[in-house]
């Protein structure tokens, strides 16, 4: 492998607004988890099925695992996004386009870690609701819903990767 360029990338206001939205939502899961734990029955759920259902269950400390992996995630990840030149990339990286690439790579990235909070944040939310007796599940929406937050801007993000600079 050719030794790639290593830039350093300046946020831009789209950049600083999923960074800043992503430790917002980090906040907000952290301080509804704390709040609500107390009042929480010794058993909720801790698993769902494909149609929101909750199938687990178990002693109620078992909520604090939703912000705690969401939380290592985005720390995780933004770490990580530190080091666009070691991404995989669908075209081969030179210092002509490696700003391009990286700069939507690293886009990508941040758009990912504001939705992986944002879905584990509307679990624990749901949870809470669901442990409570306000709800009955995450709903047959969840799932579909998810899975299009997550692949149709991976989707958009690969298709800007394979067009020509502009």
């Amino acid at each position: 492998m050719n030794k790639r360029p290593r830039l350093k990338l300046e946020f831009s206001t789209t950049d600083k607004l999923f960074e800043i939205g992503g430790w917002v939502l980090i906040s907000v899961v952290w301080v509804l988890t704390l709040a609500y734990y107390p009042n929480l029955p010794d058993t909720i759920p801790t698993h769902y099925n494909g149609a929101g259902q909750a199938d687990g269950f178990g002693g109620k400390a078992t909520i604090l695992t939703l912000p705690l992996i969401a939380s290592i995630l985005f720390i995780a990840l933004t770490v990580l996004n530190r080091f666009p030149h070691v991404f995989n990339y669908p075209k081969s990286i030179t210092q002509e386009n490696a700003f391009k690439h990286y700069t939507n790579a690293t886009r990508m990235l941040r758009y990912l870690k504001l939705i992986i909070v944002f879905i584990f944040g509307l679990i624990t939310f749901k949870t809470i609701n669901y442990a409570n007796g306000e709800e009955d599940g995450l709903g047959v929406w969840f799932l579909p819903l998810t899975m299009g937050l997550i692949f149709i801007p991976m989707i958009y993000f690969l298709i800007k990767s394979f067009q020509p600079k502009q």
